[in-house]
């Protein structure tokens, strides 16, 4: 580790003095939404997009030195050596998290070759945040023993290619029961006055990747829609023929922290409008 022997030392009594979480600590903040809205009982499921990248080039795995695979097409969930690149790390990854207890839901190829994703979820209140920390965690040491390393930023690379983003899916209690479509609707609602205040948090370098092409929306224009991937909440066709269940916001960034997402969808959706 390297040290600036220049900077005063910190003094870690009075940094934690009374138990004050660290100013970067933003579970603390995220606990006390989720126990403020408790009994509306929020549920999560997170699907985390990554890139697996080779140190030696510092470009995607399995791409080569010089040009680029073909177009994106036979990518997604794709079968085949000339296709996929580094499954056996994304499926050691989904072992590990099980084997950790990590409530990880599914894992698939993504629409780039060597991009891949794996879901969280679901999950009660802050509980998702914590999975998936930890999950992002056992990813970057199993790719490790694998000698690959692991990319989370929005759009890992240039050109005709998706990005990576960490997709929300969020429910309540009465957005599960009869008439929920209803009760989405409400909170849409409330979310899209916010949608300028959800950006700040929803990932760095997310204008990158919010184009309105590859599967997005327009950074700049709140939307939704029925079965739209290219909307800002999308809310499944699966869900609008039973009139129940969940929403999907699809602007957070690969590179979120997932307490400061979880906790604004909350207090945006079920806060007071202001």
């Amino acid at each position: 580790m390297l040290v600036d022997h220049d900077i005063e030392a910190t003094n870690y009594d009075d940094l934690f003095k009374n138990n004050t979480p660290h100013a970067t600590n933003f579970r603390h903040s995220c606990k006390k939404v989720m126990d403020t809205y408790a009994d509306a009982e929020p549920w999560f499921g997170i699907e985390q997009e990554y890139m697996l990248m080779d140190p030696e080039t510092n470009r995607p795995y399995g791409w080569p030195r010089n040009g680029a695979p073909e177009p994106q097409g036979k990518y997604y969930c794709g079968i085949g050596a000339d296709k996929i690149y580094g499954r056996d790390i994304m499926e050691a990854h989904y072992r590990a998290c099980l084997f950790a207890g990590i409530r990880i839901s599914g894992i698939n190829a993504e629409a780039a070759p060597s991009q891949y994703e794996f879901q969280v979820g679901p999950c009660e209140g802050v509980s998702v945040s914590d999975e998936l920390w930890v999950a992002r965690y056992i990813l970057e040491r199993v790719a490790e023993e694998f000698g690959v390393g692991v990319s989370l930023h929005p759009k890992p690379v240039d050109g005709d290619w998706n990005g990576a983003g960490c997709h929300t899916n969020y429910s309540t209690a009465r957005m599960r029961e009869d008439g929920g479509l209803d009760v989405m609707d409400e909170a849409i609602e409330k979310m899209s006055l916010k949608h300028f205040e959800h950006l700040e948090v929803y990932g760095d370098d997310n204008d990158l990747r919010l184009t309105g092409r590859h599967e997005t929306g327009h950074i700049a224009v709140f939307s939704y829609g029925f079965g739209n991937r290219g909307a800002s909440i999308r809310i499944p066709r699966h869900v609008a023929m039973q009139g129940k269940g969940y929403m999907e916001d699809r602007r957070p960034a690969s590179n979120i922290d997932p307490y400061k997402v979880t906790a604004i969808i909350v207090e945006s959706s079920l806060g007071p409008e202001i």
